[in-house]
């Protein structure tokens, strides 16, 4: 036997949802953009500087996906 545990009905209008989707894909952009500024900068550091900062070369990429996507990545 199949069971509904939720509902959703259409109260949204069409110019609400495509607002929406614009203001999701401009926060996509928008981290895309951070994430890459921020490897960008990283990696025009030398090891020396990386690891004055506590860090090194392999930890680049997912330092750069934390900046722009925070700890669920």
């Amino acid at each position: 036997m199949a069971y509904i545990t939720g509902n959703r009905t259409a109260t949204a209008t069409f110019g609400q949802r495509l607002t929406e989707l614009r203001e999701a894909v401009a926060q996509s952009y928008g981290n895309w953009r951070v994430y890459r500024r921020t490897l960008n900068e990283l990696n025009q550091l030398s090891n020396r500087e990386l690891a004055d900062l506590g860090m090194n070369a392999s930890m680049i990429k997912r330092i750069a996906l934390e900046a722009a996507y925070g700890d669920n990545v």
